[in-house]
């Protein structure tokens, strides 16, 4: 998926004012996802997406691996995922979960399956939950 479509798609998801809002939170969220996951994981996702968006995810990624040898991930749960976005976006958590909602159903189909299963599946179950292929999944289960 192309860099303009992406951030178009998140606008019309999130129904953000505009282009500039929905790249300010599409950074923000693949910027949080890519602290949470292993840094080999979230730089696989990073070589799916456009240039653009795969930097917000890079710079996290080089910064974990600098000087050491082990992909890291914090852990944090979903209170503190929704606080981290929201401190970039500059609006409140219920706005951020909305937003990591609305990135990451797009982030769903730009992925390939296989990478988004696994993605979601680094992820604790209450961030899992904004995943809409981890919803359908534990539907069926």
């Amino acid at each position: 998926m192309q860099h303009d479509e992406m951030i178009g798609k998140v606008q019309a998801l999130t129904q953000l004012p505009g282009r500039g809002p929905a790249e300010q939170a599409t950074r923000a969220v693949l910027t949080t996802l890519a602290e949470r996951l292993p840094s080999g994981l979230a730089d696989h996702m990073a070589a799916q997406l456009s240039p653009q968006l795969a930097a917000s995810i890079r710079e996290v990624t080089d910064s974990a691996t600098a000087g050491s040898s082990k992909p890291s991930a914090e852990r944090f749960d979903l209170t503190a995922f929704a606080g981290r976005i929201a401190a970039r976006t500059g609006t409140d958590e219920d706005a951020a979960l909305r937003e990591a909602a609305g990135v990451l159903e797009v982030l769903d189909a730009a992925l390939t399956p296989e990478l988004m299963e696994n993605v979601s599946g680094a992820l604790p179950a209450d961030i899992r939950e904004l995943v809409p292929s981890a919803r359908a999944t534990e539907g069926g289960a």
